[in-house]
């Protein structure tokens, strides 16, 4: 269904305005105009995305529930493959008839624009650190591929930078066995 607006997130509620008691449900699919969400995770301009959408008239204004489906992209955070991860989310609101301090939304030329709401919350479902799996075990440190079964710790995995305090741990341990000197008073 076509929004009759240029903003695919703006709904024409017309026919359940000022009707306590009426409600329509809406189905809406569209591409995201612009990126929502700036980081490792988003969801990309023109990838689409379904609302169902539920208006309800009310004494003092229209109460929106909606359910939102989309698929973000992003790189895993451990082998920087590329991963695709469905988004899923849903809210409630309450457009007010006549614009008040207590709330934040209203009704304006019989349309109510959702998209602060899909945008917040489509944002907050996104993940700050994607995976491609749980069990991604990242990049090898010297080859640079990614790792198939966990790497096993040797002593030649020591940077040779760090040799000389090598010297100084074993030299802690050593006095630390020796007993301490007596103080002068």
């Amino acid at each position: 269904m076509k929004t009759s607006s240029s903003n695919p997130f703006h709904i024409n509620v017309f026919d359940v305005s000022h009707r306590t008691g009426e409600d329509r449900e809406k189905h809406l699919e569209f591409p995201a105009p612009d990126r929502l969400g700036e980081g490792i995770a988003f969801i990309a301009e023109g990838t689409p995305i379904v609302m169902d959408v539920r208006l309800e008239g009310l004494h003092d204004g229209i109460l929106v529930s909606a359910e939102v489906s989309t698929v973000a992209s992003g790189e895993c955070v451990r082998c920087l493959d590329e991963v695709s991860l469905p988004i899923e989310v849903e809210f409630q609101e309450l457009f007010a008839y006549s614009p008040t301090e207590e709330l934040e939304f209203s009704v304006h030329d019989n349309h109510v624009d959702c998209e602060p709401l899909v945008r917040d919350a489509v944002v907050l479902e996104l993940p700050f650190q994607p995976l491609c799996n749980e069990d991604c075990l990242g990049l090898d440190p010297e080859t640079g591929e990614k790792l198939t079964e966990p790497r096993s710790a040797t002593s030649s995995d020591i940077d040779p930078r760090w040799a000389a305090l090598e010297a100084l741990a074993s030299d802690t341990t050593t006095t630390a066995t020796k007993p301490a000197a007596k103080k002068r008073t």
